[in-house]
């Protein structure tokens, strides 16, 4: 129990990888059985922190220090002071993953060595001390072994994971935080949007405002990314849709990207997505849908992708770790409506694709080596 408290932890001393991850499992167990089981309606889940899990990871870097191995804490709130460098200036990066149940009843998460990497080069964009893949990944691993409860039932749901690193500490004048605060918190949850996962969603393309432009930060996933598209997106939900298309700064002619997910085009067996250019989210859910495309034979291309050729498109879809892959049955440029499936249904590659993912991730197929990891 001693290897979960905070400031025996921050003293305790190396120890050899094996014996600290155990030293973590048994605390968690121990730690699980203290408090009631988790009680969820896994029928009515949906996206958001109505069942939040029991426990989040929080560990603490310092000049002196580096990185501490962190802990397991209950959920709750943060020390944090009004000085702190990213509620003033912004120091935040952070990601999202999941883990589920496999048809084999483990517990496994989708290749989280890709979270860890996007988080480290993020960090590094906004000159914060990166947390290294082993930490990342074994921090991962303790906060879904502690809430296993949370985890749903197969085809039920999945427990939604937030890593999140902020420059925790205070300072006045704009600089780098002096402290950081790398923490994970998660919660059960079902489908992204309200209609369900194989849904069709509608989507209309933003003129106004841009998301992102050439040279900038649109291609990390930093916290001031998102609040940013919530005029256009609120928006479009008052009109009816599901949420918007974004274009490129530059020309106002390519698509870049969904509010919080990537964008792709289908005509015939070719499939295309924008490219990584710097103002568009390097997606996990985004790479793997291009690896598993071209395993089943589809041609897939990574070029700019005008709102024409969209609107000319068999099919359009979006991908990301809270949609997974999602069918469009609609986009709206200028007025004009293109729809691409039939009411309620998904289109044809996008179901392919989307079962294809699934079925990898929860063990019904085999996948890639490393996509999935046992926890």
């Amino acid at each position: 129990m001693q290897c979960l408290g905070g400031n025996s932890l921050a003293r305790a001393q190396p120890q050899a990888r094996g014996r600290r991850n155990a030293c973590v499992v048994r605390a968690s167990s121990v730690a699980q059985q203290s408090r009631p089981k988790a009680v969820v309606d896994w029928d009515n889940l949906g996206f958001g922190l109505k069942d939040v899990a029991a426990s989040m990871y929080v560990a603490h870097w310092t000049p002196e220090g580096g990185w501490e191995k962190g802990s397991l804490q209950p959920y709750g709130p943060l020390p944090i002071l009004p000085s702190a460098q990213a509620l003033n200036y912004g120091q935040a990066v952070f990601e999202g993953m999941k883990a589920q149940h496999s048809v084999q009843g483990d517990i496994v998460i989708f290749r989280p060595d890709q979270n860890a990497a996007r988080m480290k080069a993020g960090a590094l964009k906004l000159s914060m001390p990166p947390v290294s893949e082993q930490q990342f990944v074994e921090a991962v691993k303790s906060v879904v072994r502690e809430n296993s409860d949370f985890v749903p039932p197969l085809g039920k749901g999945s427990l939604y994971m937030r890593p999140l690193l902020i420059g925790s500490g205070p300072i006045l004048g704009l600089g780098p935080a002096p402290s950081y605060t790398f923490l994970i918190y998660a919660a059960a949850v079902g489908a992204y949007f309200k209609g369900g996962q194989l849904t069709p969603i509608d989507l209309v393309v933003e003129e106004r405002f841009h998301r992102a432009a050439p040279g900038g930060m649109g291609g990390t996933k930093a916290a001031g990314n998102y609040s940013p598209v919530l005029a256009s997106q609120l928006e479009a939900k008052r009109q009816g849709y599901s949420d918007v298309v974004f274009l490129d700064a530059k020309s106002d002619t390519y698509l870049e990207e969904v509010s919080s997910c990537n964008i792709f085009v289908v005509k015939g067996k070719t499939i295309r997505t924008p490219p990584l250019s710097g103002t568009i989210l390097p997606g996990v859910t985004r790479r793997s849908i291009i690896e598993l495309a071209a395993l089943h034979g589809f041609t897939v291309e990574e070029v700019n992708v005008s709102v024409h050729e969209a609107l000319e498109a068999d099919e359009v879809f979006t991908t990301g770790t809270a949609v997974v892959l999602c069918s469009v049955g609609s986009l709206t440029y200028r007025g004009q409506r293109r729809n691409y499936t039939e009411e309620g249904k998904p289109g044809e590659v996008a179901l392919q694709l989307y079962q294809a993912l699934t079925d990898i991730q929860t063990g019904k197929a085999t996948g890639p080596q490393s996509w999935m990891v046992p926890v």
